[in-house]
């Protein structure tokens, strides 16, 4: 299992970074990224403690430790530059707290998140064929969701991601223990939004591509 999108205490929750790493050991993941909520007023608090807890359990332990960051419920016209501010504060995945059926995110968020070139539009509901072309083309992954509620909209981002060949990912969007799962059972979330099983395994082929090339990039 690689999971991309989690939260620690940073944020809202329940575990700190460590503890959070080592329950995904235990259900068999090899990598995890850490993006808790964020805005200009915490990410220079929390990215660079991420960092380092990164840095100290990669040496370690073989789960793959990613600091990255959610920008979330941000105006649209401030999502590019939080998306660079993040990457230098040292955040080796950004993430964007897409436009979900089930809270208030201000319409035009999916779009900026994509033209600001973030790595991962989180849980974008009912995002428009318009959108999923540019994700295409600016290469941001677009995120089924294992969350309850964010999942809503898993079908019809799989149907437009496969008619417009947009690259997907599954991540729990964990921010308890109970919310990790295991391999098997991100296979089935992949499948129950509409896909076949070869289009499930490019889901997992590009959770391994983005690990590879964010770490690379991180100097691991």
């Amino acid at each position: 299992m690689i999971d991309l999108h989690t939260h620690s205490i940073f944020s809202d929750g329940e575990l700190i970074p460590t503890e959070l790493v080592r329950r995904a050991r235990v259900k068999g993941y090899r990598a995890i990224a850490i993006t808790d909520h964020m805005d200009t007023s915490n990410m220079d608090f929390i990215i660079p403690r991420m960092v380092r807890v990164a840095d100290e359990l990669n040496a370690i332990q073989p789960v793959r430790v990613i600091p990255g960051a959610e920008l979330t419920h941000l105006p649209p016209e401030l999502i590019p530059t939080c998306i660079e501010k993040a990457r230098r504060l040292g955040a080796l995945l950004v993430v964007v707290h897409g436009e979900t059926l089930v809270e208030p995110v201000q319409e035009g968020t999916n779009r900026a998140a994509i033209e600001g070139g973030a790595d991962i539009l989180a849980h974008p509901g009912l995002i428009d064929e318009e959108d999923v072309r540019r994700a295409v083309e600016k290469g941001v992954v677009l995120e089924l969701s294992a969350r309850k509620g964010h999942s809503l909209s898993n079908g019809h981002v799989a149907r437009l991601a496969r008619q417009f060949g947009a690259r997907l990912v599954v991540n729990t969007d964990a921010h308890s223990p109970g919310d990790l799962v295991d391999r098997g059972f991100a296979e089935e979330i992949v499948l129950a939004a509409g896909l076949d099983s070869a289009a499930a395994d490019r889901v997992f082929a590009a959770s391994e591509e983005i690990v590879k090339s964010v770490l690379l990039t991180g100097g691991d």
